[in-house]
């Protein structure tokens, strides 16, 4: 034990005078080791790159043992020596000398030197692969981003070529569906015709055209007396041999039948005189006349005071004439304080006449060539009710946003086909009905109804509307509005944001494909009759929820003509309908409650199914699928298509 202290302390004296020997050779720097760890530390030492890339490492040999040192005394500054030579070994690959002087340590062999600063090296190029295999997968990550960016632009690009080509296809089958519309409307006809009491609430069935006689009553003016047959020439008879009263009434005949133009008649207070073909206007002295009708004559003009010999003309019938805009006199109609209704259809004219008469309350100017509606075109027209202006060259840029503003009265107005792309601004605040079927009409701004809370029905059928197209907010807080008629439009799915207080939706001849769950959720009291009509519905496009909000008040369904395959759910939940289409589709079998509900109390309230021209077979009908019809004569089952 004691040979071995004598041996350690020897050898510690040894290293001592070795170190001493080192400082004496070669000056001490106190403040480099500090600055190689600084650099070490901030990346700048040996064995990095300055770019932060590993380079190769510089080989320092440790100085062997032979070297003299200057012993020094003292295991602090030992301590402190060997923590330098263990910084220094990091970057300098020097060996540490031990901190226990008690302990013999054998010096590293130069073979394990080298194998260190193999090591060193191979952890070096293993840090360079590392660093080179980043740089690899970012370029790779930045080349799939690149690539997917380009992904998405051809699909991108291929989508919109595909949403044009489906326009086109879509305004290609848009014709195909006018061509088809009057086939169409025919067989609606014939089968209303065939059951009278069929679509009784379809608001918008009007009238056509060329039925519309002009002698016919107003609901808003007193009745006008129709002409009555042509008479028989009078003949001549001696006057002396008659008494005096027959006298003097054939007298006052004669007189008044000999101041009219020939082909007209006299009948009370009305002068007919159509298809007279009547060059120019009739120069009139009745001062009792009423109503006069000059329709289907040649008249090209009205010259100032033309009406001066007929004072209390209450209605004026000029339609399909050859009136221009300049050949009527600004003092046309001066002296007319009675006129309430002025047919101008079918002639020339450019723009509104001026200075029509205040009492008018109905105005028709239809099939002319309106090209401009200026903001004074209706001046002084306060009591104007009805106003139509269809088939024109109308459009909303040349229709003034004032132009409504004196017809304070207004209640109706017509402008279908013409060319508007909207609806016009500055509607009538107090309108009830607009109808602007046939334009082109492709969006609803919001806004556009704000100043017609009275609006009762909007008729917008062949126009070009979209459902993304029409704004959420247009009308749907509008309590008066019962009546939309969106038939023959570009519409996908039934429109979300329809008015509260919709009563009546028609949607014929649409591209429906889907009926959104809870679409008629919100409307109070609730919608009651629905026309879809001619659309593309099928199993999947009907949810269960569809008609929800419905179920207590839905009177009329129409589905007809569609693509479904079974009664759609939800119908046999309406307690109050009483007219249900499903003609026309691909329905197979009837379930005993697809359409009557079997756990229903009460009276049956559907009173007309129709069922025909289906896949059904008689097999596949439930004996209870018709409890709730009041009569089995109402069910139509008949014909059904072959497979």
């Amino acid at each position: 034990m004691k040979r071995g202290l004598l041996l350690a302390t020897l050898w510690l004296l040894l290293v001592l005078t070795m170190s001493d020997g080192l400082s004496v050779a070669r000056p001490h720097n106190p403040h480099g080791e500090t600055r190689r760890v600084k650099k070490r530390r901030d990346g700048h030492g040996h064995g990095r790159a300055r770019a932060g890339r590993a380079k190769p490492l510089k080989i320092r040999h440790i100085p062997g043992p032979s070297i003299p040192v200057e012993p020094v005394l003292g295991d602090t500054v030992f301590l402190e020596s060997y923590k330098n030579l263990q910084e220094q070994h990091s970057s300098y690959n020097v060996l540490p000398v031990p901190s226990d002087p008690g302990k013999s340590d054998t010096p590293l062999t130069p073979e394990e030197i080298q194998r260190i600063l193999w090591r060193e090296e191979e952890e070096h190029y293993e840090e360079e692969e590392r660093l080179r295999k980043k740089d690899e997968a970012k370029k790779r990550k930045r080349q799939e981003k690149k690539e997917k960016e380009e992904r998405q632009r051809r699909i991108a690009e291929e989508r919109r070529r595909k949403e044009e080509e489906d326009r086109r296809k879509k305004e290609a089958a848009q014709e195909e569906a006018w061509q088809r519309e009057k086939k169409l409307r025919e067989e609606l006809l014939a089968a209303e015709e065939e059951e009278e009491v069929w679509l009784r609430g379809d608001v918008f069935q009007m009238p056509p055209k060329e039925e519309e006689e002009p002698e016919e009553p107003d609901l808003l003016l007193a009745p006008i007396p129709r002409p009555p047959v042509a008479e028989d020439e009078l003949k001549e008879k001696d006057t002396e041999e008659e008494e005096d009263v027959g006298k003097e009434e054939k007298e006052e005949v004669v007189v008044k039948r000999g101041g009219l133009p020939p082909g007209c008649e006299l009948s009370d207070v009305t002068v007919t005189c159509d298809h007279a073909k009547l060059t120019y206007f009739p120069p009139l002295y009745m001062p009792e006349l009423k109503s006069l009708s000059l329709e289907g004559n040649n008249i090209s003009s009205i010259p100032a005071e033309a009406f001066n010999g007929i004072p209390s003309l209450e209605w004026i019938n000029l339609k399909k004439n050859k009136l221009t805009s300049a050949g009527i006199d600004s003092r046309s109609f001066k002296g007319l304080k009675m006129l309430k209704r002025l047919y101008l259809d079918g002639n020339l004219l450019e723009v509104i006449p001026s200075n029509l008469p205040p009492s008018l309350q109905e105005l028709k100017i239809n099939e002319n060539r309106l090209q401009k509606i200026y903001g004074n075109s209706f001046h002084g027209l306060n009591s104007l009710v009805i106003l139509e202006l269809e088939a024109n060259l109308l459009s909303e840029a040349n229709v003034d946003p004032k132009a409504f503003v004196p017809l304070v009265e207004l209640s109706y107005l017509r402008l279908g086909g013409n060319f508007f792309r909207s609806i016009p601004q500055g509607l009538p605040t107090l309108l009830l009905e607009l109808y602007m079927e046939n334009n082109r009409i492709e969006e609803i701004p919001e806004g556009v109804f704000n100043y017609t809370k009275n609006l009762n029905l909007v008729s917008l059928r062949h126009n070009r509307l979209e459902e993304t197209r029409m704004a959420p907010m247009a009308w749907i807080d509008h309590r008066n509005l019962e009546s939309i008629d969106l038939s023959y439009n570009k519409l996908y799915l039934v429109p979300s944001y329809l008015p509260k207080s919709l009563i009546h939706l028609v949607l014929v001849g649409n591209n429906i494909e889907r009926i959104p769950g809870f679409v008629f959720a919100h409307m109070d009291p609730g919608i009651e009759y629905v026309y879809l009509s001619y659309n593309k519905l099928d199993g999947e496009g009907i949810e269960p929820e569809s008609f929800f909000g419905s179920y207590h008040s839905m009177v009329e369904l129409c589905l007809d003509h569609n693509q479904l395959m079974n009664v759609p759910s939800g119908i046999n939940e309406m307690t109050n309908i009483h007219f249900l289409r499903l003609n026309n589709n691909k329905i197979r079998s009837i379930p005993e409650e697809s359409i009557c509900d079997p756990e229903q109390n009460g009276d049956s309230t559907l009173v007309a199914l129709r069922l025909e021209n289906n896949l059904i077979d008689g097999k596949n009908i439930s004996p209870r699928a018709f409890s709730c019809v009041r009569s089995s004569s109402s069910v139509v089952l008949k014909p059904q298509m072959t497979k």
